[in-house]
């Protein structure tokens, strides 16, 4: 699932206007991280923004399906990350909305973690 610079670059113009987003390479994929959480990532050239009580409904009202991966027994695992629709990359503005509401479903999710000791 490797991802190019120019995607990456595209993704991270797009959400400029948020503040402060930035990208970290992991697992042949990226994540974007803003204010200290990760609300989206990227994966084999597709966008997946953070999901929950608050927004997973607009994802599956669009038919976006959640990320998932192959996990070490062969089974599939699910994260909360859905791909965003492809009509958002021609509406700047929806793009904007639907990434707030991701990034805030992942301060709200980590205010509920437990801190790591």
């Amino acid at each position: 699932m490797a991802v190019s610079a120019e995607y990456c670059a595209f993704v991270l113009e797009l959400l400029e206007p948020l503040g402060g987003v930035s990208l970290r390479r992991m697992f042949g994929g990226a994540g974007l991280f803003c204010h200290g959480v990760m609300f989206g990532l990227i994966a084999g050239e597709r966008l997946y923004l953070k999901s929950g009580d608050g927004n997973r409904a607009d994802f599956e009202d669009a038919g976006c399906g959640p990320f998932t991966y192959a996990t070490k027994n062969g089974e599939q695992g699910i994260m909360s990350y859905y791909e965003a629709p492809d009509s958002l990359f021609d509406e700047p503005d929806e793009m904007l909305d639907w990434a707030r509401k991701a990034l805030d479903e992942a301060l709200r999710a980590s205010v509920k973690k437990p801190k790591k000791k």
